[in-house]
């Protein structure tokens, strides 16, 4: 963690205490070209790995990533989760101190926070905010699993998407995304970095599971409910199956509409990610349907997601 003297001006000290921070964490904060233009940030997350947002790399080949002592090295993609928007660089050679992480968890509403990235060879680029919202555990647009939703009070800067984000002891909470949540930053925490740096590192991909359907929310009629004893107006329609997907060869339709999975109530896009999670691959899952307003039950295989598709 970050020490400062403090010289009895609050202002002076306030101002020698987050410049500290931002000398620290820029040791572990590197330049990532992997588009054209302006660079993206990443952060060494380990010794030899180097993760950053997804989405700022337009290609998988010939990434180059500049080094806080100015060297610029090359970089194999190890892997992509457009889930969580994270990304894995390797860097063969390189011996750099990774940077010391914290529970994003504890990151409150108004606590300051310092973005500090790397976008040129002037050396590190700060940002200085304050947490706009923070709350448990949140799953992405995307199908992916965040142990804490951090958004920031404002947008990112150009190559400021995978800077790290430091609370005021100077500890990594995680890297930063543009990519998740329209106008604002959002935190990816240092918990979901090293969990899904960690499998994408082991195999390339994340894992997640898949049904092969495209769905939209439907309200359901009080009478559909009263004759099918339901609790919740809310259910899923399934409006498009994948050809051969594992819906389509359990004898789902289109038409469907879904209302429980594995008996627990299915009422939005949130409820069929939990069920889908990657321990459930491979195995049956009970889906619960109307279908002609009657109820009607299916057991699904559970498949794993092409990594190009959503559920």
């Amino acid at each position: 963690m970050v020490a400062s003297a403090f010289n009895g001006n609050p202002l002076q000290d306030l101002s020698d205490h987050l410049a500290g921070i931002v000398e620290r964490i820029g040791q572990g904060v590197v330049a990532v070209h992997g588009r054209h233009r302006i660079p993206s940030s990443g952060v060494i997350w380990q010794q030899g790995v180097v993760v950053t947002a997804a989405h700022t790399l337009r290609r998988d080949d010939g990434i180059e990533v500049t080094l806080p002592d100015g060297r610029t090295v090359g970089a194999v993609l190890a892997g992509r989760d457009a889930g969580t928007d994270l990304a894995v660089l390797r860097l063969d050679g390189v011996d750099q101190d990774p940077v010391e992480s914290g529970d994003a968890g504890s990151l409150k509403a108004g606590h300051l926070v310092l973005a500090v990235a790397r976008v040129d060879g002037t050396g590190a680029s700060a940002d200085f905010g304050v947490v706009g919202t923070a709350a448990g555990a949140w799953r992405t647009w995307r199908g992916g699993q965040f142990d804490a939703f951090v958004r920031l009070d404002g947008g990112l800067r150009p190559g400021f998407s995978g800077a790290a984000l430091a609370d005021m002891r100077g500890l990594a909470m995680g890297i930063c995304t543009s990519a998740l949540a329209r106008g604002a930053g959002i935190l990816i925490p240092a918990l979901t970095v090293t969990r899904v740096a960690g499998e994408l590192l082991a195999k390339g991909h994340v894992s997640r599971g898949y049904l092969g359907v495209g769905t939209q929310p439907v309200k359901l009629m009080q009478a559909s409910m009263a004759k099918l004893n339901l609790s919740s107006d809310r259910a899923l329609l399934v409006v498009s199956l994948a050809p051969n997907g594992p819906a389509e060869q359990a004898g789902m339709l289109i038409g469907d509409v879904l209302v429980e999975l594995d008996g627990k109530r299915c009422n939005d896009m949130d409820d069929l990610h939990a069920a889908l999670g990657s321990a459930g691959i491979g195995q049956p899952l009970k889906v619960a349907l109307i279908r002609g307003g009657e109820r009607s039950e299916c057991s699904v295989i559970v498949g794993e997601r092409p990594q190009r598709h959503s559920c």
